[in-house]
């Protein structure tokens, strides 16, 4: 490999730990736990450490070394974190950390600098705080066992496909009843059913999801509690082998589950949640509350290709919803490579480039149609 090419390398390497340090500064800023504020200081440092690092391999090679600032990703995480706290975007960051988490493994000079090792125990740790229940001891995930309910899942990644189902959706219906060339009136009440027929259906689709997890784990708590009546001493050598599983020895182990079993009034919440991995207090959240949010986001996106026929006519409207779409599409692709990696303008042209695709294939047949009718 040539000297340009070790140089774009160790700059990319450069602007990756810079971004890694400003977002877990960013993390510990807003964290209300002391520990885990902690735990993101630590991991910026770690990530300062390796991003001097870069930096003298680029001066060994008499380079220039960059003014560097966080990135768009970055930033936007970081405002997320800061606007809706760190729960909001872990799961995100924790995808990203474990997909590059082996990104130094074939690079001799991080491999000699022990990066590598590094980056692989920051995905573990990280994994460790955004899933409580698959490694960390039964201390922390007592601690993080709040964290981990309001989280609810990828609420990002939820909202930013929410809203491109509407957009996307609509914008191609109402091309296709444009490219008919239908009357102003006509498009727009067209665009206002697609807007509110496919808001009904997606909030449907969420209340029917979330309510039919709520009556599953209600029969799966309803079953634990059975067992625990009929048969106790069962039920505790199952949460002594959970805790062994954990890494505490069997006599501690059993300590444990003797201590969390001898109050009736806990040990079902205990079972449920350390065997079936079930918050009694939360079961998945409303369902009435994910069908409103859903509702929300799907006519968030579908509004867009409508609104410009409130006041515009004709091709006016048609360029005005074009353009207006373009933008929320672009927005949403921008939105999705804060989840999936990628550079924010590839994301948001890939995102314009399908949506117009889409909208183009039904123009033209609404205007096939629209021929085909008059004729």
């Amino acid at each position: 490999m040539g000297t340009s090419d070790k140089r774009t390398r160790y700059r990319e390497n450069l602007q990756g730990e810079v971004d890694g340090a400003s977002l877990y500064r960013a993390l510990a800023d807003v964290e209300t736990d002391p520990k885990l504020a902690e735990v993101y200081r630590r991991l910026a440092a770690v990530e300062e450490s390796h991003a001097r690092y870069w930096e003298k391999e680029l001066a060994r090679l008499g380079a220039r070394i960059p003014g560097l600032r966080p990135g768009f990703r970055t930033r936007a995480l970081a405002f997320l974190a800061r606007r809706f706290g760190p729960a909001f975007v872990l799961p995100v960051i924790n995808t990203l950390e474990q997909s590059d988490s082996d990104g130094y493994d074939k690079q001799p000079e991080a491999v000699a600098g022990g990066l590598p090792q590094a980056e692989r125990s920051h995905a573990r740790l990280l994994s460790a705080i955004a899933n409580p229940r698959t490694g960390l001891e039964g201390g922390t995930i007592a601690r993080l066992e709040g964290r981990h309910r309001a989280m609810g899942g990828n609420s990002l990644r939820a909202a930013v496909l929410g809203a491109n189902d509407g957009l996307v959706s609509n914008l191609s219906l109402v091309m296709g009843v444009a490219g008919a060339e239908a009357s102003n009136a006509s498009i727009l009440l067209t665009g206002l059913a697609g807007l509110v027929a496919g808001a009904c259906s997606m909030a449907m689709g969420e209340w029917l999801s979330v309510n039919s997890s709520r009556e599953l784990y209600q029969k799966q708590i309803a079953t634990e509690a059975m067992e625990l009546e009929e048969v106790p001493e069962e039920e505790k050598e199952e949460l002594v082998l959970i805790y062994q599983a954990k890494g505490l020895s069997e006599a501690e182990a059993r300590a444990l589950a003797n201590q969390l079993l001898s109050d009736k009034s806990t040990a079902l919440d205990t079972l449920v949640r350390e065997e079936l991995g079930i918050d009694p207090k939360e079961l998945g959240g409303s369902a009435w509350g994910a069908a409103g949010v859903s509702f929300l986001l799907f006519s968030f996106g579908a509004i867009f290709p409508v609104a410009p026929y409130f006041l515009l006519e004709g091709a006016s409207a048609l360029l005005a919803s074009l353009g207006l779409s373009g933008l929320a599409l672009a927005g949403i692709g921008a939105g999705t490579s804060l989840f999936t990696g990628r550079g924010a303008l590839f994301s948001a042209f890939r995102q314009l480039a399908i949506g117009f695709a889409a909208a183009g294939v039904t123009y033209g047949i609404g205007h096939l149609v629209g021929v085909s009718l008059a004729g």
